[in-house]
């Protein structure tokens, strides 16, 4: 803490796991503004580390080309409109390239749930795997058919489909439950209203 008061840098690569302390608990008491890189050998917290704003969280044993890749992040601008890409329809097969080194096929119609953290995402798929994704909420937003997906909360979008049932909740909110989810979701009155006019 001392040297980052004193150092005042732009970025901080940052471990979990640190003596008396998480790199989380430190986050908490520090004021000054820099960009955080979190390097640990632990992948339980990763979506944790991107709602705190992470830029980037890196698995020990370090790779360096995707090191280099997450310093190259420090320099990226926003996709103009131009960039974006195109809708993408319920029946599609979507590429992704995970930040493991894998890249795979997501059937969008598999998708079940989508959890947002920062510049990354948490994809639940009917099957019941787990993606970590470097792609925000906003960009699987503006992608999905509107027809089929639904954002109920600021971090969380739904696939109607899988929807068994919504229960009337306290304060005007609901809960949502989802087929293969054991624990509801809970939408705001604010995202229930949308989706009411959305859908009549």
């Amino acid at each position: 803490m001392r040297l980052i008061y004193e150092a005042e840098p732009d970025i901080v690569f940052l471990d979990i796991h640190m003596r008396g302390e998480s790199g989380f608990d430190l986050l908490e008491k520090v004021e000054a503004a820099f960009k955080v890189i979190f390097v640990t050998a632990f992948d339980a917290y990763a979506i944790r580390a991107f709602e705190v704003n992470a830029l980037d969280y890196l698995l020990k044993p370090i790779n360096p080309e995707r090191l280099s890749r997450a310093i190259a992040r420090l320099f990226e601008k926003p996709a103009t409109q131009e960039e974006k890409v195109r809708k993408l329809e319920y029946g599609d097969r979507l590429f992704l390239i995970l930040d493991d080194e894998r890249s795979r096929f997501l059937k969008v119609n598999t998708i079940e749930l989508i959890k947002g953290a920062g510049d990354y995402s948490e994809v639940l798929t009917s099957d019941g795997q787990k993606i970590l994704a470097p792609k925000p909420l906003r960009e699987w937003e503006e992608r999905l058919p509107e027809k089929y997906f639904s954002r109920i909360h600021r971090s969380i979008i739904i696939n109607l489909e899988y929807v068994d049932k919504v229960e009337r909740w306290f304060n005007r909110a609901y809960r949502v439950h989802l087929r293969d989810l054991s624990e509801p979701l809970i939408m705001s009155r604010r995202y229930a209203a949308r989706l009411k006019l959305k859908y009549g």
